[in-house]
């Protein structure tokens, strides 16, 4: 099993390739109505087994691969408001996620890759969609993009 890593490493990770200001606060857990709206990233180890899905809301993915792409704000509003991420916005929200995986890697320990990225609106695969869903380690935050807007980001590992 992989530790969850503290709210502050997913802070200073966020804002140092964000170039902003974060903040990250307690969220509530995410639910089964949520995943429609959910931007989902599956992560594997070296032999290919599940081992940490992390989740964000769509409005945490847009304002977050906004910022990253420095994209003005209302690139993000416009994809809120579509309920689907741009194609440039999904490419970065998935670059974003694939720099989550640091927060895992460490010396001595097994490595972790991004493997499979599901968009808001695709469908969550049952096993990733039940390891984002599980009670027990995970960590559900607000997070806040300064300049752009917050949205709901969970972790759960194996």
């Amino acid at each position: 099993m992989y530790a969850i890593p503290p709210s502050k490493a997913v802070k200073d990770l966020l804002q140092g390739l964000l170039g902003r200001d974060v903040e990250v606060g307690p969220a509530d857990p995410v639910l089964v109505g949520d995943l429609p709206g959910t931007a989902v990233a599956v992560y594997v180890d070296d032999s290919m087994q599940l081992s940490a899905v992390a989740g964000m809301d769509l409005t945490l993915a847009a304002n977050v691969a906004a910022a990253i792409g420095l994209v003005p704000p209302g690139g993000a509003q416009a994809c809120i408001e579509d309920r689907e991420l741009s194609p440039m916005l999904a490419e970065n929200v998935t670059e974003v996620c694939n720099v989550l995986t640091t927060l895992f890697n460490r010396a001595g320990a097994p490595h972790l890759r991004l493997h499979q990225m599901y968009l808001p609106g695709q469908a969550t695969p049952s096993d990733v969609a039940a390891r984002l869903l599980a009670l027990g380690s995970r960590l559900d935050l607000a997070v806040a993009v300064t300049g752009y807007g917050a949205g709901r980001f969970s972790l759960s590992t194996a």
